[in-house]
């Protein structure tokens, strides 16, 4: 999965968001659980970057709703 830009996902509509967020989070899952059974991950830094685009999401997600109650 691709690097998500924090202005590319400001112009992701919530739907898009949230399919973004689900996938990170099952390939995160997939990756830990090859990681506890001792096995080694394709790209052991993909993990830090997908948490990172994880947080990404969860940040732009809660400014839009904090925007939307603002209205």
């Amino acid at each position: 999965m691709a690097i998500l830009r924090s202005s590319e996902l400001r112009q992701m509509p919530p739907a898009e968001l949230d399919d973004r967020l689900s996938q990170l989070r099952k390939e995160l899952t997939r990756i830990k659980g090859v990681l506890a059974s001792g096995g080694i991950p394709e790209d052991i830094g993909k993990v830090r970057e997908m948490r990172r685009s994880v947080a990404r999401i969860l940040t732009i997600k809660r400014e839009k709703t904090k925007t939307m109650e603002a209205k």
